[in-house]
């Protein structure tokens, strides 16, 4: 593949970000969420007991540690995330979904999965399947 042609992906798979923000922003913002925030409830619902590190959730998110500080201050602040004391190194602080953050992430995820069914609805199986599998190589 030449420069110029990997240059181009680039920029089609940064216009398809700007397009899945604004597909998902809508739905998301029903249910007082963005994107980021949605991203973040989501892999503290995924993870064990609910609760990472900030530095393990700003890797999970894409983030670098001060930007997962200005998205969680006003997540904390609504209640959807609490903060926590790490009981084996005092140095290390938590972040846990709040019972209100798991109810909300539940209602979010219901319109998260529905719009992004529609974004991804030109696509048949086949071709889905090409695409994670293509999307998993470069994330690895």
């Amino acid at each position: 593949m030449s420069a110029e042609t990997a240059g181009q992906l680039v920029i089609e798979i940064a216009n398809l970000h700007s397009r899945i923000q604004k597909r998902l922003g809508g739905p998301l913002s029903f249910h007082g969420l963005g994107l980021s925030d949605y991203l973040v409830l989501n892999q503290l619902s995924l993870a064990p007991r609910q609760r990472l590190s900030r530095s393990d959730l700003a890797e999970r998110v894409g983030l670098t540690p001060s930007g997962i500080t200005r998205l969680l201050n006003p997540l904390a602040k609504i209640g959807m995330v609490e903060k926590e004391s790490n009981p084996r190194d005092a140095r290390v602080s938590l972040v846990a979904l709040s019972k209100a953050g798991k109810r909300t992430h539940a209602e979010a995820k219901v319109s998260f999965d529905a719009a992004a069914g529609e974004l991804f609805a030109a696509l048949d199986g086949g071709r889905l399947a090409q695409l994670e599998d293509c999307l998993g190589d470069l994330l690895r």
